[in-house]
């Protein structure tokens, strides 16, 4: 019985543990696009947002929307304050400081700008084109992405 409830534990951890989500670079999604084209959704946050935080540890942990991102999008967890240059749809992206420590990204403001703000999270939603076709800046709960998924799926 301890055998059987073993192998059971080990079953259920193993199915769990391999449903990651596989985040793309934009440089790599460059690439994929030329195999296979699929829309990609930005997720844009920061270390210090909490709404950010509790996404990445809710939304992004969900197994459906896991098997729906990994399935039929390319994802790219984006930090607003990566101080790295980013080429993506042949052009060049960097990282603009504005005080000590302080700064963001122009990529992020290029995709995650709202009504002339960039409020976190954002989720950007490109074509196969790179064009935005949707950007929210909000908590989406686990439920409410997998509503917003399949509508993109259409």
């Amino acid at each position: 019985m301890k055998k059987l409830f073993l192998l059971i534990c080990l079953l259920g951890i193993t199915s769990t543990g391999f449903c990651q989500l596989k985040s793309r670079t934009f440089e790599e999604v460059d690439s994929l696009q030329q195999i296979q084209k699929r829309k990609i959704i930005v997720f844009i946050h920061t270390d210090w947002c909490q709404f950010c935080q509790r996404m990445k540890a809710t939304t992004f942990k969900n197994k459906e929307i896991i098997e729906i991102l990994n399935s039929n999008f390319y994802f790219i967890d984006f930090n607003a304050e990566e101080k790295r240059n980013i080429a993506f749809n042949n052009k060049i992206f960097k990282y603009k400081p504005s005080g000590n420590n302080v700064g963001v990204h122009e990529l992020a403001l290029q995709l995650g700008t709202i009504n002339n703000q960039i409020v976190y999270p954002v989720l950007c939603v490109l074509n196969e084109n790179y064009e935005i076709i949707l950007q929210y800046n909000n908590y989406l709960s686990p439920k409410d992405f997998k509503l917003l998924l399949e509508k993109l799926e259409e």
